[in-house]
């Protein structure tokens, strides 16, 4: 064991040597630092990206929790319609804290045509009230007004699919589908509001009336298509789908990771791509800690064989060179987690992509990412060079106290 005081002498010894070379110190720091600040940096980048795609996900009609009966989702006609929530579901919907918002919803396809164009589109018969914080409509209606009530006879439609009916706003169009009774059913409606939504995808592909109306235009009685539910903190989905799962046996009951594969797959490889590049980066700062320490252990050969000639023991040349090594990874670890932080805190306004609208768009994502600090990737980094860095260090340290005194002495 080390005493106090021999710690303290080579903590010293330590912190000499590291500034012996200060341009050769200031480089490596400046890359460890660099390291740093891109690991945490993309990291942030990377999640807010990630987070925003789940959100726009859920927030898409998706929900966290969605409700069918069986057979729905592989063929989501009229016939696959499923009876209002009884008062078992009822009651886990009302009684669970965790439960944000819920709605049931008529969902079907359908078309939809204008004077002068027609459009495949998927029927959605809403209760706005619960819409409210359940999904984007409420909040994307950017001209005219939302939907008053499930018996509102107006009809909301997406800017992109308004523009390719050459319709507008207080015209009247026409919608039609196929009844519960498998005959064509259509009616009437007057564009009451227009949505701009995150992706063409959904502005092109939904049109939302009211649930009564929708029901009455399709003979479906109190009968509804699905149901979705939001909640706070979906890290604690597994306690609500169990209790809707006995609440409710006999239907189709899914969360949004079996319902959205292939976003779960995409979070999958973000979180891949980040550790690749948290290696990649560690790498090339190895070489550079390794390269820098084996050039100060080479310039002060002569040094450490007259320390070992007086009486130092290998384990102190050791112990001083990972001192050394130590010093420096902290240092450059302060130094680029201050630089991140920073950056971050200047990004919190949102980084602007708006150039490549188009691609984000296709993927799901806004123009406008926010960085998203998560505390595991922070400590992910940090560990990853404190420890790795240490391991680096190992084989410099090794050769300085491995020096026989007499060759090291006179060595030149």
């Amino acid at each position: 064991m080390m005493s106090g005081l021999n710690l303290s002498l080579l903590y010293t010894l330590a912190w000499r040597n590291v500034w012996r070379n200060r341009r050769r110190t200031l480089v490596i720091l400046l890359a460890i630092a660099f390291g740093i600040w891109s690991m945490v940096t993309l990291a942030a980048i990377m999640r807010g990206m990630i987070e925003q795609q789940v959100r726009n996900t859920i927030n898409n009609l998706t929900g966290h929790i969605q409700v069918h009966a069986v057979g729905y989702r592989d063929d989501p006609a009229i016939d696959n319609s499923m009876p209002p929530p009884g008062p078992t579901m009822l009651k886990v919907l009302r009684g669970k804290k965790n439960v944000r918002a819920w709605a049931a919803r008529v969902r079907v396809p359908a078309v939809v045509a204008s004077e002068r164009a027609s459009a495949g589109v998927t029927l959605v018969g809403i209760d706005p009230e619960a819409e409210q914080g359940l999904s984007f409509i409420a909040q994307a209606v950017t001209e005219g007004r939302y939907l008053q009530s499930p018996g509102d006879h107006g009809l909301l439609l997406g800017r992109k699919l308004a523009e390719r009916l050459e319709t507008s706003l207080g015209k009247r169009i026409v919608l039609m589908s196929q009844d519960i009774d498998n005959n064509s059913a259509d009616r009437g409606f007057r564009v009451v509001g227009i949505f701009d939504a995150n992706t063409e995808a959904a502005e092109t592909g939904y049109v939302f009336v009211g649930r009564t109306l929708a029901r009455d235009m399709l003979k479906l009685g109190g009968r509804v298509s699905e149901l979705a539910l939001v909640v706070h903190d979906r890290q604690d989905l597994d306690t609500i789908l169990q209790s809707l799962t006995n609440a409710a046996r006999g239907l189709d009951i899914q969360p949004w990771t079996k319902l959205e594969p292939l976003l779960v797959l995409t979070v999958k490889m973000y979180e891949a791509t980040m550790l690749i590049w948290f290696v990649v980066v560690f790498l090339a700062m190895s070489f550079g800690l390794v390269n820098t320490l084996l050039m100060a252990v080479f310039e002060r050969t002569r040094e450490i064989g007259m320390f070992q000639a007086l009486g130092m023991r290998p384990r102190f040349i050791l112990s001083q060179v990972l001192l050394e090594s130590l010093t420096l990874l902290m240092i450059g670890m302060a130094m680029g987690n201050v630089l991140a932080w920073a950056t971050i805190a200047y990004l919190g306004g949102g980084l602007d992509l708006s150039a490549f609208a188009k691609g984000l768009e296709w993927a799901g994502l806004s123009s406008v990412i926010y960085p998203l600090v998560a505390a595991s990737d922070v400590i992910t980094a940090n560990f990853l060079v404190i420890v790795l860095g240490i391991i680096a260090s190992l084989y410099p340290a090794w050769r300085a106290a491995r020096y026989v005194p007499v060759e090291a002495i006179t060595r030149t």
